[in-house]
């Protein structure tokens, strides 16, 4: 029996004898005596660019694809980047690669992995690209942040905003991004102790900016997390040595300012260890217990109570002292004294009607003689 195998335009033949390669074939009607013979041919079709096959070393070293397939042999340092047709498609990692010439336009590019940073200018492609996640390290830094690079554990640079990869069998790459804006830290709800002995809940604020990003990586596990720790001791330590009256009057003097002024100066050199920059530090609450806070109430009622019963006193004093001056200048000066009890019957008069009744003599010489 004869087999007809019809090879076509697109398509190439393997063939084989006892299992093992023998030549290629091209396209066309091919026979293959049958169910006796030893030969067999598989069809393969070029449309896909790569020619993959258990037997490829045998196909290649026998120098049957010369001509018809490009073969690119990559070392374990060696790794090739392929363009179909103008498109990036796919990483090559070590290993023996076949592909067709003459169906697709087939660009491969090799490349030494020396450095384990992989820098290219179609990037954004070729990290999209099929396997390319089997053989790099993909990362973006974001805009505003920076970007801590380490390779086996050590500091290599420091990265803009921007997209990066990295080979995964030069070594193992690490990057901690940092955020390089302002930040603020809320330290709430802090109980501590006047110098008094007087229990406070306190709220404050800092604010802060990343000035070196390699030490705020490496100096701390959690930089956030230590200036957070470093302005509740320093706020612990500053109010420990105030006393409440001091404290609480001060809150819109001097006295405040002393405090925030202390805050600052504590935490400004710890900060400058973990790579930061403190911006300012502020207090917003400060908030007495609720037996306190009724105590201070009433010391604060019995104070504005005092406060309007001295003025009122004040003002009695002055009266009565403005009354005397006039009385003594009245004695003083009989025609002021006229004029005075004129002005008083001229008021008296212009209320209404007024009735004069005149009485004994002396009465009536008095009120003739006053007008």
């Amino acid at each position: 029996m004869i087999t007809k195998i019809l090879i076509r335009s697109y398509e190439v033949g393997l063939k084989f004898r006892d299992g093992e390669f023998v030549a290629l074939l091209d396209s066309g009607t091919h026979y293959v005596f049958a169910p006796f013979s030893n030969i067999t041919i598989e069809v393969v079709s070029k449309r896909d660019p790569w020619l993959q096959h258990e037997q490829l070393d045998v196909i290649a070293k026998s120098g049957a694809l010369s001509g018809k397939a490009d073969v690119v042999d990559l070392q374990d340092h060696q790794r090739a980047l392929v363009w179909i047709d103008g498109r990036f498609s796919r990483v090559l990692g070590p290993g023996l690669h076949t592909h067709w010439v003459g169906v697709r336009d087939v660009r491969i590019e090799t490349i030494a992995v020396q450095d384990a940073r992989f820098e290219h200018k179609q990037l954004v492609s070729i990290v999209r690209g099929g396997d390319a996640n089997r053989f790099l390290d993909v990362c973006k830094v974001d805009r505003d942040h920076m970007g801590v690079l380490y390779l086996d554990g050590r500091y290599v640079d420091q990265l803009e905003p921007g997209l990066y990869a990295f080979w995964k069998d030069a070594g193992e790459a690490r990057v901690v991004e940092i955020d390089m804006r302002e930040s603020q830290v809320d330290v709430s709800g802090q109980e501590m102790l006047t110098a008094d002995k007087v229990s406070l809940r306190i709220n404050a604020m800092i604010t802060y900016v990343v000035k070196d990003a390699r030490r705020a990586v490496s100096a701390s596990e959690d930089a956030r997390q230590s200036i957070y720790r470093e302005t509740q001791l320093a706020l612990r330590s500053a109010v420990g040595n105030r006393d409440l009256d001091v404290f609480l009057s001060g809150q819109a003097g001097s006295e405040k300012d002393d405090l925030i002024e202390e805050l600052e100066t504590n935490v400004r050199d710890r900060a400058s260890v973990l790579g930061l920059e403190v911006i300012s530090i502020g207090i917003r609450d400060v908030i007495l217990p609720g037996d306190m806070k009724d105590l201070m109430n009433k010391v604060t009622e019995a104070k504005k109570a005092a406060e309007a019963n001295l003025i009122a006193r004040r003002e009695e004093t002055a009266a009565m002292r403005s009354q005397a001056n006039t009385a003594k200048l009245l004695a003083d000066n009989p025609t002021l004294m006229r004029l005075r009890e004129l002005e008083v019957l001229e008021k008296i008069a212009s209320t209404g009607n007024m009735n004069i009744v005149l009485g004994d003599k002396g009465l009536a010489d008095r009120v003739v003689n006053l007008l």
